[in-house]
């Protein structure tokens, strides 16, 4: 599956074989040992260490329940004739589909396929960079795309990449995707960044949004299994990124983990209705909330 399709989830290949992902993951621990794979939070890529990047094919097929529930949530943030910003990727392909239903916005774009999703949306208005065609991901990047976002201000940034770590923040695999990427941060007051949980903890080549530029983050419910993604969200929360966690897809809940505030002047976490109670460890109260089958839409959690 993963020569055929360049990555694949735990989630889904547990579901192919019909068994546990515990077992799936010790089959691709021993495969990763043969040099035959890479493992991945939540799923497995071909060999290619810091430098590879897989292509919109591969991506499509990692992750598809969660970037789904993660677009659900990041277009409840748009308000009807916002101008924003929305960079290249699968999971702000989600959300593209999504915002074609508010009207009177503006979409700055350098993905084809974003525009795609939003062309015959009525009353939405997209408007593209210049820039030279990257074949892999859809997306218009160099100088071109650049030198057309120069001067423009919208109110919000929507990006996705290929890892994202507390200690660096969002980052990619193509140089030329990350300096786009770069420019549309600068042209928005806020920053949200679209990650599921199998990028947590995976550091790439190119740095996109630093820690201390990112708003909100916007992501699915790691595994109970995963230690590290559940300790990333709680070191970018002590950061003072707002942390917003789609509910299991299953459950059709959502749950969101507030950050810890920054020194500077924060914006308020956007409550989505639902009772709210204080947390000292988001990844805990989240699964003690899971087993108490009480799940509150929103949580806060700050430093006592």
């Amino acid at each position: 599956m993963v020569r055929a399709n360049g990555a694949v989830s735990l989630r889904e290949l547990a579901r192919v074989v019909q068994t546990s992902e515990v077992t799936v993951r010790r089959d691709v621990r021993a495969l990763e040992a043969e040099g035959l794979l890479d493992r991945r939070h939540g799923g497995a890529v071909l060999p290619g260490g810091f430098t590879r990047e897989s292509g919109f094919p591969q991506k499509s097929h990692l992750a598809t329940a969660e970037k789904t529930a993660i677009a659900d949530v990041a277009a409840g943030l748009v308000e009807e004739g916002e101008a924003v910003v929305v960079g290249a990727g699968t999971t702000t392909q989600e959300l593209a589909r999504r915002l074609a239903r508010v009207p009177g916005l503006t979409v700055v774009t350098n993905s084809l396929l974003v525009a795609q999703a939003l062309a015959h949306a009525n009353r939405v208005e997209v408007v593209m960079t210049g820039g030279t065609l990257r074949g892999s991901n859809y997306a218009l990047v160099g100088s071109g795309a650049e030198q057309s976002l120069q001067g423009l201000r919208v109110s919000r940034a929507f990006l996705s990449g290929s890892g994202l770590t507390a200690e660096r923040g969002l980052s990619t695999s193509n140089m030329l995707s990350a300096s786009v990427d770069r420019a549309l941060v600068q042209a928005a007051a806020e920053v949200v960044v679209l990650a599921d949980h199998t990028k947590l903890g995976t550091d790439t080549m190119f740095q996109t949004v630093p820690t201390d530029v990112m708003t909100r983050l916007v992501t699915d419910e790691p595994p109970p299994h995963d230690d590290r993604a559940a300790t990333e969200l709680q070191a970018l929360a002590d950061q003072g990124v707002q942390i917003t966690v789609a509910g299991a897809v299953a459950s059709g809940g959502e749950g969101m983990v507030a950050r810890r505030p920054r020194r500077e002047s924060p914006l308020p976490v956007q409550r989505r209705g639902g009772p709210s109670a204080q947390l000292r460890s988001a990844p805990a109260s989240l699964l003690e909330q899971q087993a108490a089958g009480d799940r509150p839409r929103v949580a806060d959690m700050r430093r006592r």
